[in-house]
């Protein structure tokens, strides 16, 4: 398992599942001959994008962002649709590391599209059950209040069964949350609930820009999804938040790279200075 340190803060990365989707819409009105250049694509016109949440360990506490793909909850007609190579095995990466979903203290949900949220829930004995009980599940409100009522276009990502079982663990928050190094911040853009995480400490910082950056192949501040509900938000997002970690030095980290889970550009963002690739 990848690993990064920020000061005194520890993050790993776990094994949430992995999709191909179409680099088309992963990329937008970008022409294929330049995305496909830093992000390579299959034969169907589909690139690699994993769901690998990201397991902080701070001063005792056990924190999540993301929850992954689930396990058993797509059909097959889904699992094609998306892609889909691998499930979750997220309960296997938290054995691995001496933890079980039960030692979870909170799970950071940027957003609660079904990629990330699918792994909030759980079949046992045909009824949807929380996968974290002990958790306290952090989003914006305007991300809760539109999963639990999605617009018609919306109501694709937002399912009724990857929010039901959690509903009192779910803690929302205006424009800002935060917990000692860690704050979440609301941006809207890809979705209008969406926000970005940041963590500082010991002089170190971090910033997981969730899906206004999905892979290191999206820092161009232009190349926005097709997916992206308010895109000129998710630029101008992304205009406000790259520069300000580029200044400070930060990492940027990724829940969807196939390639990287953290990378440094250097003060231009033209240079990767320091990576963390991702195991094969």
């Amino acid at each position: 398992m990848e690993t990064l340190q920020i000061g005194d803060v520890s993050l790993t990365w776990l094994s949430g599942g992995v999709t191909y989707l179409d680099g088309g819409a992963m990329f937008g009105v970008v022409p294929k001959g330049l995305w496909s250049k830093k992000y390579p694509v299959n034969e169907k016109n589909q690139i690699e994008l994993p769901t690998d949440p990201i397991l902080i360990r701070m001063n005792g506490k056990n924190i999540l962002v993301e929850s992954g793909l689930g396990k058993g909850k797509l059909t097959e007609k889904q699992l094609r649709n998306y892609g889909v190579t691998k499930e979750s095995q997220l309960e296997e990466s938290l054995e691995q590391i001496g933890l079980t979903p039960e030692n979870i203290d909170f799970v950071l949900m940027t957003h609660l599209h079904f990629d990330h949220a699918c792994g909030l829930t759980k079949l046992v004995d045909g009824k949807y059950v929380s996968t974290f009980p002990n958790a306290q599940i952090i989003t914006s409100q305007i991300e809760w209040d539109e999963m639990q009522s999605p617009n018609i276009r919306s109501r694709n990502t937002y399912w009724l069964e990857n929010w039901e079982a959690v509903e009192a663990q779910v803690v929302p928050f205006a424009e800002k949350w935060e917990l000692e190094a860690i704050m979440m911040i609301h941006t809207g853009g890809h979705s209008d609930g969406h926000s970005i995480l940041m963590i500082e400490d010991g002089g170190e910082t971090c910033i997981h820009m969730a899906d206004l950056m999905a892979t290191h192949a999206h820092q161009n501040v232009l190349w926005v999804m097709a997916y992206d509900d308010y895109p000129m938000t998710s630029i101008a997002a992304k205009q406000k938040w790259i520069p300000f970690g580029l200044k400070k030095n930060a990492w940027f980290t990724f829940y969807h790279d196939a390639f990287y889970r953290a990378v440094k550009w250097d003060s231009d963002g033209k240079q990767l200075v320091a990576s963390i690739k991702r195991e094969q």
